[in-house]
C-alpha cells in the first residue's frame, strides 16, 4: 500500500493512499500476465508453442462464453454457432475474394453478433430461459452446421483450405510454421478479450446485466431496460467468440461443418469456464490452461502410450472422457469453479 507524508505541527503523519479500484487493479494484473507471456514462445519448443497458441484460442471462446453465460446468466450450448460463423466468414471473404483476415475477423464479428440478436431476441420475446433457451442456441448450432454442409456457397462439407502464401505478412495474418507471431497476435487478441470482459463487468452496463441476472424481475421493475441489455451481452459474446473462430482458421489454415460448428466447439467454450469459475474474470484463464495442458496429454497418450496403455493407440475420444471426469470431479468437489472457490474462501 503506498502512503503520502503531510507536514504538520504534530510532525509526519503518514496517510494511506486509496486502493486501486478493482477494475484498475485486474488490468493491471492482465498487463503483467501479458507481459510474462511475450517471451514464452521464444522459450518453449514448437510442439509446446503450439499448444500455447490453442490454450490461447480457447481462453478466447471460455471469455466469449462466460460473458453471456456467467454475467449475464443465459446458459448456451450452441457457442459453436459464433465460432464457426466467424471461422466461415473469414475464410470465404480470404479464399473468395482475397480479402484480408483483419477484415474477415471484422466482418465474422459482426455476422455473429447479428445471429446472436436474433436468435435472442426471439428467445427472450418468448421467455425461454434455463434449459429451454440452452436448447435454443443448441438447435441454433445444428441448424447452422447443417445449412452449411449442404451449401455450396460454403463449400458443403469439403470445407475451405486457406492459400499459402510466399512471404510472412502480418495483413494477411500468415506466417513461417512455428513463428512466434502467431503466438503474439493470438496474445493481443486474448488479452483485449479479457480487457473487455473486466471493463464491461464494472460498466454500468455490466452492473445491469448482473443485476438482471440475480432477479429480472426486481431489475425490470425498477426500470431496468432488460431486453437491450440482454441483447447487448449477447451480441458482445458472440463477437468475442467469432474472433476465435477467424484466429482458428487463419492458424490451421483449414476449416469444415464439424471444426466450426460441431457440438464439441460448445464443449470447449464451456469446460474452462465451469473448470476455472463461471462468472468470474479469472476463470476462463485459469480453465484454458488447464484444457489446453489437458488436451495435449491426451494427444501425447493417443500417439505414443505407455506399454499398459497400449490399447489406447489410435483411439480417440478419451479427451472427451477425460473433459467428463474432470467437470464430475470440479462441480463435486469445488461447485464454484477453482477461481470462485478460491475467492469465496479468500472473502471468508
Amino acid at each position: 500500500m503506498s502512503t503520502i507524508t503531510i507536514a504538520g505541527p504534530a510532525g509526519a503523519e503518514k496517510v494511506k493512499a486509496p486502493p486501486l479500484r478493482p477494475q484498475n487493479r485486474q488490468l493491471a494484473i492482465l498487463a503483467v500476465l501479458v507481459l510474462i507471456a511475450i517471451p514464452l514462445p521464444l522459450i518453449l519448443p514448437p510442439a509446446q508453442g503450439a499448444v500455447a497458441v490453442r490454450i490461447l484460442i480457447f481462453l478466447l471462446m471460455a471469455v466469449g462464453w462466460n460473458i453471456m453465460s456467467g454475467f449475464g446468466g443465459m446458459f448456451s450450448f450452441g457457442h459453436a454457432a459464433y465460432f464457426g460463423l466467424g471461422a466461415y466468414t473469414s475464410a470465404y471473404l480470404l479464399v473468395k475474394h482475397n480479402v484480408s483476415p483483419w477484415i474477415g475477423m471484422v466482418a465474422g464479428m459482426a455476422v455473429a453478433a447479428a445471429a446472436a440478436v436474433v436468435i435472442g431476441y426471439f428467445s427472450f420475446r418468448y421467455k425461454l430461459q434455463g434449459a429451454y433457451f440452452a436448447l435454443a442456441t443448441f438447435a441454433f448450432a445444428e441448424m447452422l452446421r447443417l445449412v452449411v454442409t449442404s451449401s455450396a456457397f460454403a463449400n458443403k462439407a469439403v470445407g475451405f483450405t486457406v492459400p499459402l502464401i510466399p512471404d510472412s505478412s502480418l495483413w494477411m495474418l500468415q506466417f513461417e510454421a512455428d513463428s512466434p507471431a502467431y503466438f503474439w497476435v493470438a496474445l493481443v487478441l486474448a488479452g483485449a478479450a479479457v480487457a473487455i470482459s473486466i471493463v464491461f463487468l464494472h460498466s454500468r452496463a455490466g452492473k445491469y446485466v448482473t443485476a438482471i441476472r440475480d432477479d429480472e424481475l426486481a431489475a425490470s421493475s425498477l426500470g431496468t431496460p432488460v431486453m437491450r441489455h440482454k441483447l447487448m451481452t449477447v451480441a458482445l459474446s458472440a463477437a468475442i467468440t467469432a474472433v476465435a473462430g477467424a484466429f482458428y482458421t487463419q492458424y490451421y489454415l483449414f476449416v469444415n461443418p464439424e471444426l466450426g460448428f460441431g457440438s464439441s466447439v460448445s464443449i470447449q467454450a464451456i469446460v474452462p469456464v465451469v473448470i476455472g469459475g463461471i462468472g468470474t474474470i479469472w476463470g476462463p484463464v485459469v480453465g484454458a490452461i488447464i484444457v489446453g495442458a489437458l488436451t495435449d496429454v491426451t494427444a501425447t497418450l493417443l500417439r505414443t502410450p505407455p506399454e499398459f496403455l497400449g490399447f489406447l493407440q489410435g483411439r480417440s475420444g478419451l479427451d472427451v472422457v477425460l473433459y467428463a471426469v474432470l467437470l464430475i470431479l470440479i462441480v463435486r468437489l469445488l461447485p464454484k469453479g477453482i477461481v470462485g472457490t478460491i475467492a469465496a474462501r479468500w472473502r471468508r
